[in-house]
């Protein structure tokens, strides 16, 4: 049950000093751990190829993939960009991807208007999945390259965002990458959040992304570093992966300040996800308790909670965020009746207690607002 009664709130007390940011689990700051190797890391010129802590990092994250090499890159988006390019490096080349996944709606088109590939959306389920069958029709027939662009890469994404943060089985991501290999296409894997993925299947990284010829994951989500992704894959990959870097504006110099708060992450939150992920079902559980919320709780595999404002509730979504936020608990909004909120390390239990009862405040509050 929501504890409604610790977290009564006065006039005065609606300017609180507690913060709860649920936006995102990119919101973190960094701990007083990375700041320290901040400060002590070993550097050089990266872009000459000699900064000592941007090669552990890239070691390790190759290693902990199971691929030959790696790259650090300062966002996922550039990260996806340079993986597309690397694979589709002739203009007019076609990648099958999800129609709700990350690359096709949030990176501002890059693969199409830096890149010149054409994007060839197949129906994202709401596991995240594409139907193989839909991949494999997808897939353009060598015969009518005289007038359609050639496929040339089948990208997924693990875990999926828009679908509440589901992860991809093991086994559907190598039957994609059996299709992919039948048809001389690459597999990329959007593993912005792979390490939840992996943490919630049981599966071991390598294991996990075995099939695709490139990965890219985020460094800045789960695991807690304040910027920066990583690309896996073979070395003939990372090369043409390293120049692309340079010609899109991100080979950057004294890296090992930001790889080293990498570093930290990996050793010191990877094994908090899992922890983020049971907060996350509680979380979710305490929010299908409050009338005119509904979640759907199958759904919440890892970090991610949407939350549906039902039909008859009078209030929306913009009005409940206001309301939070004056209680210095954030969310994101999706549109008027839906809101996005994500778990991460620095979201404790109270934490979590207090948002559900400033959540049931607000909804018996709006509610009465509006019905007055």
């Amino acid at each position: 049950m929501v504890a409604e009664n610790h977290y009564y709130f006065s006039v005065q007390e609606r300017m609180v000093a507690r913060n709860v940011d649920l936006r995102s689990d990119t919101v973190t700051k960094p701990t007083e751990a990375m700041r320290i190797a901040m400060a002590n890391a070993e550097v050089d010129d990266d872009v000459l190829g000699n900064d000592p802590t941007a090669f552990l990092l890239e070691t390790e994250m190759a290693r902990m993939m199971g691929k030959e090499a790696a790259l650090f890159v300062p966002s996922g988006t550039m990260g996806n960009l340079i993986c597309v390019l690397v694979h589709c490096d002739v203009r007019g080349s076609e990648v099958i991807l999800g129609d709700n996944c990350h690359i096709y709606i949030y990176e501002n088109g890059g693969i199409a208007t830096i890149g010149g590939v054409h994007p060839r959306a197949v129906k994202n389920n709401d596991d995240g999945t594409m139907d193989i069958d839909l991949i494999e029709a997808a897939i353009r027939d060598p015969r009518g390259e005289l007038l359609y662009p050639t496929t040339r890469l089948i990208c997924l994404e693990n875990t999926h965002a828009n679908s509440g943060g589901r992860c991809l089985s093991v086994e559907y991501t190598d039957r994609v990458g059996e299709i992919a290999k039948k048809h001389g296409l690459k597999l990329h894997i959007d593993g912005a959040r792979i390490f939840n993925a992996s943490v919630a299947l049981g599966v071991p990284l390598d294991r996990l992304v075995q099939a695709a010829d490139s990965v890219s994951v985020c460094l800045s989500k789960g695991i807690g570093a304040p910027v920066g992704s990583v690309i896996v894959g073979s070395k003939n990959f990372i090369a043409k992966a390293r120049r692309l870097r340079k010609t899109l504006g991100g080979g950057m110099r004294q890296i090992g300040i930001l790889c080293a708060a990498a570093l930290v992450g990996l050793q010191e939150n990877v094994g908090k996800l899992e922890s983020d992920h049971r907060k996350a079902r509680l979380f979710a559980d305490g929010l299908n308790e409050i009338k005119g919320l509904k979640v759907n709780a199958s759904s919440v595999e890892t970090n991610m909670i949407f939350i549906d404002i039902e039909e008859g509730t009078r209030t929306r979504a913009e009005k409940i965020c206001k309301y939070l936020e004056e209680r210095g608990v954030y969310v994101m909004q999706e549109c008027s009746s839906r809101l996005r909120v994500v778990l991460h390390h620095q979201i404790s239990a109270s934490d979590v207690q207090y948002a559900l009862s400033c959540f049931k405040i607000a909804l018996k509050g709006l509610q009465n607002e509006t019905g007055n």
